[in-house]
């Protein structure tokens, strides 16, 4: 079984998949920990090719994959059986879940760059929901909605960075999305916080991804530099102010365990009219 050393692989693809990857480590490491068992059961959704999937499976990890596209499940298995893991490979769509998984069937769901692009994301954090057992948690990863306006802004494309604005006014969707789908929806870090506590889950720890080098093009291509940029992006991920102008959000989210889940308070379901923007 071909082992990883956790984040090493990742880390020499830049600062997106290490991060993201040292978190995913602790959180496996965590739920193994409580749950007293060392091989744990992993859906990655949307897992095209397999990157994290095939990883994760070289943990030693029973890691199902959930992809719509015939093509990107081959391709995830033949990029597994090189390095001589198993995936299971289960064509579907992220709403379907339950139905390909079964309910409550898994420790970790990966969930990155999909919520762009369902149908509906609060049906779709409904159906991950649904497979997490109690203690369980799922690693969204989406495109910030505020990075994409500061960055047509800086190139000078103000009508295109005004449009994305006004399309963030799309309750719960997440900006950009819409009947037509013309281009990926965007999230703000409020509304994948309200898409997650709307499913049922708690929120977890959030960072943001691409800080910089989406505002600099170029920046940190000289080795000399690159180091030191690696650095300042891992430093500005968990900055409040900074991870909330991320090129994409990281967010991890938990199932909450048997007698965990707080009380409801007596205005849930009311919507204050600042609300309206990141509520499903």
């Amino acid at each position: 079984m071909a082992v990883f050393p956790p984040g090493d692989v990742e880390r020499k693809r830049g600062a997106l998949s290490a991060l993201v990857s040292d978190s995913l480590d602790e959180v496996l490491a965590a739920r193994a920990a409580q749950s007293g068992r060392t091989v744990l059961d992993v859906v990655d959704v949307g897992a095209g090719t397999g990157g994290f999937a095939v990883r994760l499976a070289a943990l030693g990890h029973r890691v199902t994959v959930v992809d719509p596209s015939p093509d990107a499940l081959a391709a995830a298995q033949w990029r597994a059986a090189e390095l001589g893991v198993t995936l299971t490979a289960v064509q579907g769509e992220a709403n379907d879940l339950a139905g390909l998984v079964g309910d409550a069937a898994t420790d970790l769901v990966v969930c990155h760059n999909v919520l762009e692009y369902v149908d509906s994301p609060p049906d779709a954090m409904a159906a991950i929901a649904q497979v997490l057992r109690p203690g369980g948690t799922v690693s969204v990863l989406a495109a910030n909605v505020v990075a994409a306006v500061l960055q047509r802004a800086l190139a000078g494309r103000y009508e295109q960075a005004r449009l994305l604005l006004a399309a963030d006014g799309d309750p719960g969707s997440g900006a950009g999305g819409g009947p037509e789908m013309t281009e990926p929806r965007r999230f703000t870090l409020a509304g994948l916080t309200a898409l997650i506590e709307g499913a049922g889950l708690r929120p977890g720890a959030a960072h943001g991804i691409r800080v910089l080098t989406g505002l600099l093009p170029g920046a940190g291509s000289d080795p000399a530099t690159a180091a030191a940029l690696r650095d300042l992006e891992e430093a500005a991920a968990s900055y409040p102010a900074l991870r909330d102008i991320a090129a994409r959000l990281h967010v991890l989210a938990h199932c909450y365990l048997p007698g965990e889940r707080p009380p409801v308070p007596p205005d849930a379901g009311l919507i204050r009219p600042d609300e309206k923007a990141y509520r499903a």
